[in-house]
């Protein structure tokens, strides 16, 4: 079903939405629910399927070019096909990269309007920023050098024309730069305070992602961000309105985070000792896998 599934998507053009929308998803599915052969073979057809690629190149476009819905809660079509196509774009990353598969067609993508979408955000429903998060996400790990994918953009153009960029940080973090680093930082400081919980699972995965990255280009900018006043403040908003217990997911995953860099202004043994009080009072084998795993990972870092 790969093939004419993939061939049809690259017949259509983005405003196709009731089509393609429905037919993203099933690529999407299909690389996630199977077998790792089968896995290895679906990237291979996908990644061959130039069409298909051109395609999706035009839909992340459309990203910027078509006008925001009515609100953050309101998922149009068009946004729905955007989440998709992010979606499938960022798992594309993901398995190219793992599988070292021969790519036909790259994508091109402008690094400062991707962290715009999610600096400025626009009134862009929670789903779509999700979807690019995990783009992003997906873009960190592989430190921008993925074959798939072509960043273009202002930073970009600089570093061609300028062999020795006047902030050594920059030079350090390319294709990031660091005001970009500080904006992201905070945006999703100010994402995690929605409370929404699949928001806050990509925001979270994203920032430690973001700090591996920042601390094998440049530790000391990683340190920096890691020790900012502002995330004890966050912490303690994520704490208050009736569910105050560290044992929420995305909490210890900030706090391991915090004790992972040694952010000791952010997280103190006070709060270690806090954490490790209600672990030993709560009933473990009701407590939710994502918990689970938060509060395991969480002790290994202490």
């Amino acid at each position: 079903l790969l093939f004419p599934v993939s061939n049809l998507c690259g017949k259509c053009r983005p405003r196709d939405t009731d089509l393609l929308q429905p037919s993203l998803n099933f690529l999407y599915w299909s690389l996630h629910q199977t077998t790792p052969c089968s896995q290895q073979r679906a990237v291979a057809v996908l990644l061959s399927n130039v069409s298909l690629l051109e395609l999706l190149q035009k839909v992340l476009e459309c990203t910027w070019l078509w006008s925001p819905p009515s609100g953050p809660a309101y998922l149009s079509s068009e946004d729905a096909l955007l989440c998709s196509g992010w979606l499938l774009v960022a798992s594309l990353l993901l398995y190219q990269h793992r599988y070292n598969t021969e790519v036909h067609q790259t994508l091109s993508l402008d690094l400062t309007q991707v962290l715009n979408a999610v600096i400025f955000r626009n009134k862009k429903p929670i789903l779509l920023l999700v979807s690019i998060l995990q783009f992003l996400r997906a873009a960190l790990r592989q430190n921008f050098s993925s074959s798939l994918l072509v960043i273009v953009g202002q930073n970009t153009a600089q570093s061609a024309t300028q062999p020795q960029p006047s902030s050594l940080q920059d030079a350090a973090l390319h294709p990031l730069a660091t005001q970009q680093v500080f904006s992201l930082v905070v945006s999703l400081q100010n994402l995690l305070v929605h409370k929404d919980l699949l928001l806050s699972q990509a925001v979270v995965a994203c920032l430690e992602t973001l700090m591996e990255y920042l601390y094998v280009k440049n530790q000391g900018v990683a340190l920096h961000v890691a020790s900012q006043p502002w995330h004890r403040f966050l912490l303690f908003t994520l704490l208050s309105g009736g569910q105050n217990s560290f044992l929420q997911p995305e909490v210890l995953r900030l706090m391991t985070l915090f004790v992972r860099y040694q952010s000791s202004n952010i997280i103190s043994q006070k709060e270690i000792s806090q954490i490790v009080q209600e672990a030993a009072e709560a009933n473990l084998a009701e407590l939710p896998e994502a918990t689970s795993c938060a509060l395991h990972l969480f002790l290994c870092q202490v």
